[in-house]
């Protein structure tokens, strides 16, 4: 059974379509990442998930219970980190653990989750003292005081130094290990590629690439490009000696080849040694989901500025 399943979604605003007709499901025990730009509908959705807005039309099921009709009963099975979390200054993580455990009038053991976020060392500092990554461990151990089966983490390393955001990776990490389900908002690409079991990339209301972060870099960008730092002339060469799909980029002095095959990565190689031309630092490389993001998007989606974009399709299948 998914533990999200939604169809044909729409939430209207006036004649603001936020979110229309959007459908995905996310696994049990799965991480799946939604990524798009501010007003993609991206809140919108994970609002009408979290059973705190009403959809339009379609239908939307969390854990197998409609979150708007069933708000309670969904709420006790689920964990949610905010965007931008925060918590009373003078109180330590163990306190805060303890303190959202009367609230769910749950019994817990505050150490066996502040291991599990790995916060042992900080369990008794008052969180105005603490890190910015330990703040949102704390984050992350609240979530977890009622043992829900699904967590929501909206950006939960936004602003984290990157030993503070790998950290709390790991952390999330250990939460798909235990079986849990997690959607994860993120404005780092990197952090959706490294984490994400799946993606699903909003724009504009609609979804318009889902799948793993390697089905849709592969799809949008199927070929590698083959990289040697060279002066002009060996580009030259291999344009004058191979039918390679050759380019020479003035700003990094080298000569880029697509790949379309293995065959061409070996008349590459063959022509390149030939050559008797200096050449140096040569790898292969592919674009990241960060580049494809830009491509569909036309943004970057951690500075939300427009950047130049052709329109992309997927490759004819």
């Amino acid at each position: 059974m998914p533990g999200i399943d939604v169809s044909e979604l729409r939430k209207y605003y006036g004649s603001l379509k936020a979110v229309d007709g959007i459908s995905f499901s996310v696994r049990s025990g799965e991480i799946f990442s939604m990524l798009g730009p501010n007003g993609a509908g991206k809140t919108t959705t994970i609002e009408i998930l979290e059973g705190l807005r009403r959809q339009d039309s379609g239908s939307v099921a969390v854990l197998d219970l409609d979150p708007w009709k069933q708000g309670y009963e969904l709420h006790r099975k689920i964990g949610v980190i905010p965007q931008g979390f925060s918590f009373f200054d003078k109180s330590t993580p163990r306190e805060a653990i303890k303190y959202y455990g009367d609230l769910f009038d749950v019994k817990i053991d505050p150490d066996e989750i502040l291991r599990e976020v790995i916060l042992e060392d900080a369990a008794n500092t008052r969180f105005e003292n603490l890190s910015g990554g330990q703040k949102q461990k704390t984050g992350l151990a609240l979530a977890l005081v009622n043992n829900p089966e699904l967590l929501f983490l909206d950006e939960p390393t936004t602003g984290l130094d990157p030993q503070a955001r790998r950290a709390v990776w790991e952390v999330i990490r250990n939460l798909k290990k235990a079986g849990r389900t997690v959607l994860l908002t993120t404005h780092y690409l990197e952090e959706a590629e490294q984490l994400a079991d799946r993606v699903a990339i909003m724009n504009k209301g609609h979804i318009i690439a889902t799948g793993s972060p390697l089905e849709i870099i592969t799809t949008y960008s199927p070929s590698e490009r083959l990289k040697v730092t060279a002066e002009r002339a060996l580009y030259d060469y291999v344009k004058q000696h191979t039918d390679l799909n050759a380019e020479y980029d003035d700003a990094t002095k080298s000569l880029v080849i697509q790949l379309r095959s293995k065959s061409d990565a070996i008349s590459a190689f063959e022509t390149i040694a030939k050559s008797n031309l200096e050449w140096s630092d040569l790898s292969t490389e592919r674009d990241s989901l960060e580049d494809i993001f830009i491509k569909l998007v036309g943004v970057r989606l951690d500075e939300g500025e427009p950047v130049p974009n052709e329109a992309v399709q997927a490759p004819a299948s």
